[in-house]
């Protein structure tokens, strides 16, 4: 394992005109990273997912709890941690004013990197940054920059990468060319842990990963072992008598959830499943506004374990 975390802990104490008020960010976090897989921190925004990743990299340190990361005891050997990871913040860090060459060339300097200059063009390169390298950083577009941020956590060839929420803001080719570029990481032997609140990143990328709510876990496995324990396909229905729906449909599902105004029916096989409970709806006087049938999703999981939605916490699909 890479990284092997038990116990994480981390309370945050705030003063303002209201009083003092303590937050629980963490509470109490279970998690470990196999040499070589993307693994995926998947939670609403608030969920504790930024706080348990800069435990990890030794930037805050756990109010409890222990992490071993990269061979190394955050808490007692943070140097040593450091020196084994790369790091890109939400914000990225990349400066305006100064180009991505300069500023590669610069952290690998920090890094100790043996002949920094040929380092940063072999990153630029790898990148496909090298068209882009001597332009000022403000000029270059919201994807660019991200590509940038990621060549300035891996300047220093690191085993372990962290990417905390790296996709925000990017339309949906810059997403899509950045999880090319993650999982080239994977192919060459980069761990990645990376952050996200979008579900169908957390799908598409991630080997492993655990699904954090109001600083715990509260799923953890692949994405396909979690959408089978869920179920294997949801009916999502929307009429006006959900409750009764429910008592008529509850026989013959896995588990019924309501979900605002609509009923989620999870059944093994929802192609053979649909006709009867359409044809029960229909003897019982039940009138149907609108029915879907779907594979469950991740988001499935995340109303299975926490009883709400996770697009209902403001995320984005």
């Amino acid at each position: 394992m890479i990284i092997s975390a038990q116990g994480l802990r981390k309370t945050f104490t705030t003063k303002s005109r209201k009083g003092t008020q303590t937050v629980e960010a963490v509470r109490g976090v279970d998690l470990e990273v196999k040499n070589g897989e993307i693994f995926g921190v998947l939670g609403p925004n608030g969920a504790g997912k930024t706080t348990t990743i800069r435990m990890l990299a030794t930037l805050i340190a756990p109010d409890a709890g222990t992490a071993i990361v990269a061979g190394h005891d955050v808490s007692k050997e943070p140097t040593a941690v450091r020196r084994k990871l790369g790091y890109v913040s939400q914000s990225g860090g990349v400066e305006d004013d100064v180009s991505p060459r300069a500023q590669i060339t610069m952290a690998a300097r920090i890094h100790g990197v043996p002949d920094p200059a040929a380092r940063a063009a072999e990153i630029l390169t790898d990148l496909e940054l090298a068209d882009l390298a001597d332009r000022p950083g403000n000029t270059l577009s919201g994807g660019q920059k991200r590509r940038v941020a990621i060549a300035l956590g891996l300047v220093h060839s690191p085993p372990l990468l962290f990417l905390d929420e790296p996709t925000t803001g990017l339309d949906p080719q810059n997403r899509a060319n950045l999880w090319d570029r993650i999982r080239t990481l994977r192919e060459k032997g980069t761990s990645v842990l990376l952050s996200t609140h979008y579900l169908d990143e957390a799908d598409a990328l991630c080997d492993r990963l655990v699904i954090v709510d109001h600083g715990q876990v509260v799923a953890q496995g692949t994405p396909a072992e979690l959408k089978r324990e869920v179920s294997g396909d949801v009916v999502t229905l929307r009429l006006d008598d959900l409750t009764r729906a429910a008592e008529v449909l509850k026989p013959h599902a896995r588990d019924i959830r309501v979900d605002d105004d609509l009923l989620r029916v999870y059944v093994d096989d929802g192609e053979h499943a649909l006709p009867a409970l359409l044809r029960l709806l229909e003897e019982n006087g039940l009138a149907l506004r609108s029915i879907s049938l779907d594979r469950a999703t991740l988001d499935d999981v995340f109303l299975a374990k926490t009883g709400r939605s996770l697009r209902d916490t403001g995320v984005s699909e």
